[in-house]
């Protein structure tokens, strides 16, 4: 790492408050048939938040519907409250998945290389799979935003490798003067 990153790095917030919104029409669907459903990827994005020492504000379970999408964007950019949100699901090519094209007009920058990266790490672990993959990550308002599928093997890889180390520093970025 270069000296200014780790400069960066070390004048960075360490305690973020978070959003997440799972983003799943099925797991949506029982929860207002009042079933039960298991949310593991939910769960692990939230305990990997805490355990790192980052505050939960809210997590949201919505169906991959783009106005519902675009109402939890509005929610992030207008919320004193937030300083990062973790949009999981939604992310692969069928129809239906909508998240990356619904959240990612609304950023002011976006940041390649966080998808790149994932699919990376990706291709090391699941071979060319990866290539199916899709993620991003940016900034809007001072906030940082991130799309990320929602299987539980990319959760983890994205929240380990990629969100709890540069998080931080985003938003140090994304909230400098000009």
């Amino acid at each position: 790492m270069s000296e200014s990153a780790r400069r960066h790095k070390a004048e960075a917030s360490k305690k973020l408050k978070f959003g997440i919104f799972i983003c799943s029409t099925s797991r949506y669907q029982k929860l207002k048939k009042g079933e039960k459903f298991e949310d593991v990827s939910g769960d692990l994005i939230e305990s990997m938040l805490k355990s790192a020492g980052h505050i939960v504000v809210f997590r949201k379970l919505i169906p991959d519907d783009k106005a519902l999408i675009e109402k939890g964007v509005r929610q992030v950019l207008t919320s004193p409250d937030v300083d990062a949100v973790i949009f999981c699901g939604g992310t692969g090519i069928a129809p239906s998945d909508v998240t990356i094209e619904t959240v990612s007009p609304c950023l002011e920058k976006i940041l390649h290389g966080f998808g790149e990266i994932f699919r990376l790490l990706s291709f090391k672990r699941i071979g060319s799979a990866a290539i199916l993959s899709r993620a991003i990550a940016g900034v809007a308002k001072g906030k940082a935003f991130f799309c990320i599928p929602g299987s539980p093997d990319a959760v983890q890889l994205c929240v380990e490798e990629l969100i709890l180390p540069e998080a931080p520093h985003i938003l140090k970025h994304a909230r400098e003067r000009a």
